[in-house]
């Protein structure tokens, strides 16, 4: 029985697991990859803190840009913490040893990202996420924090609206497992792996956590709004760090025009993109006039990546972009202590909606709300395991339902193609739920979902071995993408106006009389998904 049981091992989670543990609780870390392969390692431009290092900067600053991207569905007053906290987060960084860039004088460099008043973004070259990632995971170690690798969460165990712990697969063995727990917070990382192919996120990023909890009985809000990062290479997708465009790169249309502002917010340059694209052009991203030593200094790994991935130099040449799903604002809906509606089941991070994006993230903000919502999710999960003594042990029903559901899938009937399947999703959620939507295009998509969901029995895998059996957990995560792919579809259609990262070309104003400041909710009765539109207090 853990006192804390934190789901996934990405900023959020690691820094929950040493938060918690800091109050001396029993931690553990369950996820189904090892940390360092968490999506918070593919955090390219850094991590926002109104330092003032650069240029004049200050929290009301840093709050103000907040409030604007969000466009009226960020709640001002989590924001205003968020950003207060921003220095501390970054001195708590710097304690533990993350090996920032540095300006002359030795204080943390700083970049503007777009959308951004000031040089905000501290960073560690283009590797940001990836230094803080892997400085967590040493300093987990360290404080003796246990981790469950490669364990893939199925359910959580809930009993009279109280969390009691977990089914999982231990994947090495095949074996389903109860774990009890007297708080849990999941970080378990957000949904675009439903635009798989057509995303920034590793394969991993489908949505487990998020699925898991509104079956749980959590409430899922704003899941429409999915951030679109305008430049990722054109081939694969792979992320092109805004950091490249606050260094002043130039986005170039083909004749090589400039067409945009490149540090607007990112859902206005991504629809200017797609919309030169959709016409035809192509677009590229021009760093040459940053020169050789420059890039090789501050942005290594785009040069690495674009030559790699896309046969291209940018010391010398082009770059050719496209906008691909990158974030997901919505998430699991948590009230001031990060706490859902189900008693004891805290989230942070990409999986959580805290109301602190709103309709478009600010760039450098994500590593922040990690940090930040991460270590007090994590205090506040162990406070409420203290405070609640010991729990019951949970029954056994969770457990032999879905140990029950995991031998039966190994019975069905393997007709059709889940891999098919999840390919065609990400195309179809890419043209008709991806930067421009129109009610046609979201309702045929709704369609397919549906469709896809009555099939799952006439799917199934191939692989029937028990052992590390990749084929079981890709199938539970299709089902999964299927649960959320609903949630978003059904929010998207509701939503008859243009805001932020939602953008409807057959409603292409805003209706702030109608929409100003109200959120899209879903949960389940009895299995039946349901969903109202509401102002939250």
């Amino acid at each position: 029985m853990y006192d804390v049981l934190i789901i996934g091992s990405g900023g959020a989670g690691l820094s929950a697991a040493l938060a918690a543990r800091d109050t001396g609780a029993k931690v553990a870390v369950l996820g189904k990859n090892y940390p360092t392969r968490s999506q918070t390692s593919m955090a390219q431009g850094g991590i926002n803190a109104a330092l003032g290092h650069v240029t004049p900067d200050s929290v009301q600053s840093h709050i103000a840009d907040t409030l604007k991207s969000a466009d009226t569905l960020g709640d001002e007053k989590r924001i205003s913490r968020l950003c207060e906290k921003g220095p501390d987060a970054m001195k708590w960084l710097d304690r533990l040893g993350t090996p920032f860039s540095r300006l002359e004088d030795g204080r943390v460099a700083q970049r503007r990202l777009g959308g951004a008043a000031a040089a905000r973004a501290c960073y560690a070259q283009d590797y940001t996420g990836l230094k803080i990632l892997h400085t967590l995971y040493d300093n987990t170690l360290k404080s003796e924090v246990g981790f469950l690798d490669e364990y893939f969460l199925l359910n959580f165990i809930v009993e009279e609206s109280r969390v009691l712990g977990v089914t999982a697969i231990e994947m090495k063995s095949g074996e389903v497992k109860a774990i009890g727990a007297k708080s849990i917070v999941i970080a378990s990382g957000g949904y675009s792996g439903l635009y798989r192919g057509f995303t920034t996120n590793s394969v991993a990023t489908t949505g487990d956590g998020i699925a898991a909890a509104i079956r749980a009985g959590c409430v899922l809000g704003d899941m429409e709004f999915i951030q679109f990062h305008p430049t990722a290479l054109e081939k694969s997708g792979i992320l092109i760090s805004e950091s490249a465009r606050g260094a002043g790169g130039k986005l170039l249309d083909g004749a090589g025009e400039r067409f945009v502002d490149e540090l607007k917010p990112r859902d206005v340059v991504a629809k200017a993109i797609w919309e030169k694209i959709e016409s035809g052009e192509s677009v590229y991203l021009d760093i040459r006039h940053l020169g050789e030593e420059f890039i090789e200094e501050n942005l290594p790994q785009e040069r690495k990546l674009a030559r790699f991935y896309e046969g291209v130099d940018p010391v010398k040449d082009l770059i050719p972009i496209k906008p691909v799903a990158h974030y997901t604002m919505g998430g699991i809906e948590v009230d001031e202590s990060h706490m859902s509606a189900v008693d004891g089941l805290f989230a942070a991070g990409e999986c959580a909606n805290a109301h602190v994006h709103g309709a478009n993230r600010l760039g450098g903000n994500s590593l922040l709300e990690t940090i930040v919502f991460g270590r007090e999710a994590g205090e506040n999960a162990a406070a409420f395991a203290k405070a609640h003594g010991e729990v019951k042990p949970a029954s056994s029903e969770q457990f032999e339902k879905d140990r029950n559901f995991v031998a039966a899938i190994g019975h069905f009937t393997n007709q059709i193609d889940f891999y098919e399947k999840r390919e065609f999703m990400g195309k179809i959620f890419y043209r008709n739920v991806g930067i421009i939507r129109n009610e046609m295009g979201l309702k045929g998509v709704l369609s397919v979902i549906r469709q896809m969901q009555k099939e799952l029995p006439f799917m199934g895998i191939a692989d029937k071995s028990k052992e590390c059996n990749t084929n079981l957990t890709d199938f539970i995560e299709f089902g999964n993408m299927v649960e959320l792919a609903e949630v978003v579809l059904i929010a998207a259609i509701g939503r008859n106006e243009s805001r932020g990262a939602h953008q409807r070309e057959d409603f292409p104003k805003k209706d702030d009389e109608k929409f100003a400041g109200v959120h899209s909710l879903a949960w389940k009765e009895a299995g039946t998904l349901c969903n109202e539109f509401k102002g939250l207090a």
